[in-house]
């Protein structure tokens, strides 16, 4: 097995504000929230942590403002041993912010502000293009810029480097090669959207699956809550079951799950085992508050992974 393998994630760079309330209020509603944190999100950033947590050596390509936001987010990174020497600082323009109201079921919805995240250019990407190819995955999500995840997409395709891309937010419209990547790892409400088709139950899972592979990507990974994790290769599918906690807060369970498989499918090349591992890795986060602070090291994941196989 690949000890460190060499991880680049593309993406954003959040700081998360997290409401706390009984329940998440519908539209017109107000509600007395129980407390308010501080937390480093983004999409990005918390799959870059997710991903060194679980053995990978991380280098994340993004960027900040110049806010006082801006230095607690590249320290933080920075602690979680991830390397901040592609991520850009933007004078004049704010970082990030996420809002984000969880329930006491550990329920979420969230709202992004983009702030310096939309800044991120195909040229900023192109400026780490040696980095790129110099990778065994480069792992890309949706908060920044198009043209700058294409542009990445790209270097990696042409140098032989493995592409996972996690497509949140799922746009309605998009290019045809934002597909065409090595592994596509949505959740159900995701695939729906790329689909333009209902995904309600494992079956349809299975068929979105299909049709997503046909659009393009070589593998297809649905992330299906409690349920598991639909893989589909080769054109057969696999349900890899979900493992049992007790959950608190999703909010970072999905990007958890994508900074683990990353690493683990560089790591031993075993998409199955990789998959096990990442359900494993979401598991946990789920079971603890907060986004890169809930993101479990290699021996917490392997040690659920012993307690229920």
């Amino acid at each position: 097995m690949k000890s460190s393998p060499r991880i680049v994630v593309l993406g954003s760079i959040n700081m998360d504000l997290v409401v706390r309330c009984a329940e998440l209020p519908i539209a017109g509603q107000t509600v007395l929230a129980e407390s308010s944190t501080e937390f480093c999100g983004g999409k990005g950033a918390n799959q870059a942590v997710a991903a060194t947590a679980a053995g990978g050596s991380v280098s994340m390509i993004g960027a900040v403002g110049s806010d006082a936001f801006a230095g607690r987010l590249l320290g933080n990174l920075s602690q979680h041993n991830v390397s901040c020497d592609a991520v850009e600082q933007r004078r004049g323009q704010s970082s990030g912010l996420a809002v984000i109201s969880v329930d006491q079921r550990g329920q979420n919805a969230i709202m992004v502000v983009s702030g310096a995240n939309a800044s991120v250019t195909r040229d900023d990407v192109m400026a780490s293009k040696d980095l790129i190819e110099r990778s065994d995955v480069i792992l890309v999500q949706l908060e920044i810029p198009m043209d700058a995840v294409l542009a990445g997409i790209d270097i990696a395709k042409k140098a032989g480097v493995r592409v996972v891309l996690d497509p949140a937010p799922a746009p309605r419209e998009f290019p045809s090669q934002l597909l065409a990547v090595d592994l596509l790892c949505p959740n159900e409400s995701e695939a729906a959207v790329l689909t333009g088709q209902p995904v309600e139950s494992v079956a349809d899972a299975r068929r979105a699956a299909a049709q997503l592979q046909q659009m393009g990507a070589e593998h297809v990974a649905i992330t299906l809550g409690d349920q598991g994790t639909l893989l589909h290769r080769s054109g057969e599918s696999h349900l890899i079951a979900a493992f049992s906690v007790n959950a608190v807060d999703t909010t970072a369970a999905g990007d958890a799950f994508a900074g683990a498989l990353a690493t683990r499918w560089s790591q031993t090349d075993d998409l199955y085992e990789a998959v096990r591992f990442a359900n494993a890795a979401g598991a946990l986060a789920a079971s603890q508050h907060g986004a890169q602070a809930s993101m479990a090291d290699g021996e917490a994941i392997e040690s659920l992974l012993q307690s229920q196989s």
